[in-house]
């Protein structure tokens, strides 16, 4: 079992800038990881996926509403998922989640929620208008 802790969230205003963090408790090639983000009053969306471990290069995919502006990448070595937040929109406020999927022969890097057994508290970003 994994334990995530986000860290990173803060307040900026529009077009700024920001990069949260999500530290595993162990071994993060083990993993599939994602971002997700909940709004008040909505439902939780998909933000961006990773697989650090493949054989060239990792592997992503974003929701087409942070395509260009963020970028999600993995530390092995530390055991830390970022997620580069740039252009900033006030529609990108939303309190945001780490989550991992373990890597196993039936499971491949998902963008739904559901596949996704572990979980962080969540970390709060606000842009302003």
């Amino acid at each position: 079992q994994v334990k995530l802790v986000e860290s990173g969230g803060d307040s900026v205003p529009t077009g700024g800038s920001l990069r949260l963090s999500c530290e595993a408790s162990r071994d993060t090639d083990a993993y599939y990881f994602g971002w997700f983000r909940q709004a008040p009053g909505r439902e939780r969306e998909v933000v961006a996926v990773i697989d650090a471990e493949t054989t060239s290069r990792p592997y992503t995919q974003y929701a087409n509403s942070v395509k260009a502006r963020f970028t999600t990448s993995e530390d092995t070595v530390r055991d830390i998922v970022y997620l580069q937040m740039n252009d900033l929109k006030p529609e990108d406020t939303a309190l945001y989640y780490c989550a991992a999927r373990r890597k196993t022969k039936l499971t491949i890097l998902s963008m739904i929620g559901e596949h996704y057994r572990f979980w962080g508290q969540g970390t709060q970003v606000t842009v302003s208008s």
